[in-house]
């Protein structure tokens, strides 16, 4: 399968059947608000919230199933089954009774007083690092899995960045008896060694991807690519809200019980909805998840993306904040693209977010001004992990820790009680921080830096 097939360009059928070639317009540059004027919430009708995705998988403009003729018959099938199984009482009462007794729902929201004191604001964490795998990416690789059975698939697949939804599709792949493939972009591998031997522990074949930038948009492509050729027993599991219709509504559909539970406990804990619900986006989906319960509340929604080294720098991945419409991976959204449509390399110092694309809910969500998008820099993120793990004791994933420094730079604009979204726990990152940090705790000179830094091989 050729690449541009997967990433806009000739040769796609859209919803309909039509080929179709996009006409990239540039937006604005997106800008990287701290304490700037609060923007009013404009909640969204239930009835409206329901109709969507409509009929061609759609959210407004964005979203779609833009892919080759080879994936239209399995994105039909699994389309098919996302109507008709996951709402099924059978299937739901299974799926359930996983997420209490395997995964550990419902996981705690949990006050991080120091953090607040120090921060000036009421922090709540819904802690996501408390799930089974140590990350939400379980929600949905427990139950694609599980769907997967019930259409009689033998085989998972999936992509990954981090190494945790790979890790968590291979535990859901170990637990019902799958056989289990994951790509992972070489890069990828060698920032993520130890979710690597993880996969490979719980029975997973991981597949290193070596061309392109070797990151999660190739993991991506080679994936598609590899479905498109063994669709009859076969389930790919994406691991975020992004891609053709049905998985941005399928994943939703999987993660919101991260919000659903934090509404709850909101409520229950402190008899009132939080002022703001805050988290982290690279493809979208503990964003989606714990965004979705409260779009008809009067609730401020803010995803954070990745500046990375700045947004004026080139080097980021915050489409939302500073990219432009074209297609990418099948669907419709805010991509990384140059003037002509070719997909930039996004970089974020957290492999979860290194992504050029973003889910197309939120690109709608952004446009009707539901939702604000805003960015946060590497060594931001990297403060805002140390500080929690100092005032609280919970290491918290990079991905999490970009959520965590937005409130912290914009602690002045928020008065009610926050919930963060804390999306992952961070042993996975030690590797990676300590590279950032090891100055900090006495450079190449001290022991335990020198060994954290240099413990794995070159790759």
């Amino acid at each position: 399968m050729p690449e541009e097939s997967l990433e806009g360009g000739e040769g796609l059928r859209r919803g309909g059947g039509r080929s179709v070639k996009e006409n990239l317009s540039k937006n604005a540059e997106g800008t990287v608000p701290e304490n700037g004027p609060i923007k009013p919430v404009r909640p969204i009708p239930p009835e409206v919230l329901r109709s969507l995705p409509d009929a061609e998988g759609r959210f407004g403009p964005y979203g779609g199933r833009f892919v080759p003729e080879t994936l239209m018959a399995a994105l039909e099938e699994l389309e098919d089954a996302v109507r008709r199984i996951v709402p099924s009482p059978g299937f739901q009462a299974k799926l359930a009774a996983l997420l209490q007794e395997y995964v550990g729902r419902p996981t705690p929201l949990t006050y991080a007083a120091r953090l607040s004191e120090a921060y000036g604001v009421s922090i709540y964490l819904k802690r996501e690092d408390l799930a089974h795998t140590g990350a939400h990416k379980i929600n949905n690789a427990l139950g694609q899995a599980l769907l997967a059975r019930e259409m009689g698939k033998s085989r998972l697949i999936a992509e990954t960045g981090a190494g945790q939804h790979g890790v968590a599709t291979a535990t859901a792949a170990a637990l019902l008896g799958m056989r289990c493939t994951i790509f992972m972009g070489e890069e990828d591998m060698a920032r993520q060694a130890l979710n690597v031997f993880r996969m490979r522990l719980l029975g997973a074949e991981v597949v290193a991807v070596r061309h392109g930038t070797r990151t999660l948009k190739e993991a991506v492509n080679e994936a598609l690519r590899h479905w498109s050729a063994h669709v009859d027993e076969t389930f790919y599991v994406l691991g975020s809200a992004v891609g053709p219709h049905p998985y941005p509504l399928l994943v939703r559909t999987l993660q919101r019980v991260i919000g659903d539970e934090a509404r709850a406990q909101s409520l229950s804990l402190l008899g009132r909805l939080p002022e703001a619900v805050v988290a982290s986006v690279g493809g979208g989906s503990n964003a989606i998840g714990i965004f979705y319960p409260f779009l008809s509340d009067p609730v401020r929604l803010i995803g954070v993306e990745a500046a990375g080294e700045g947004i004026e720098s080139g080097r980021h991945a915050a489409p939302l904040s500073a990219g432009s419409v074209g297609v990418l991976h099948g669907a419709r959204t805010f991509l990384l693209q140059d003037d002509v449509g070719h997909i930039r390399p996004a970089h974020s110092v957290s492999a979860g977010l290194d992504y050029p694309g973003v889910g197309p809910e939120h690109a709608w969500l952004k446009d009707v001004g539901r939702a604000e998008y805003v960015a946060v820099r590497d060594e931001e993120a990297l403060e805002a992990l140390k500080d929690l793990s100092r005032l609280e004791g919970i290491l918290p994933a990079l991905e999490s820790a970009h959520a965590l420094a937005y409130v912290k730079k914009a602690a002045a604009s928020l008065t009610g009680p926050v919930i963060v979204s804390l999306s992952g726990r961070g042993d996975k990152d030690v590797e990676t921080v300590a590279r950032h940090l090891g100055a900090v705790f006495g450079g190449a000179d001290d022991p335990a830096a020198r060994g954290a830094v240099g413990g794995a091989p070159e790759r």
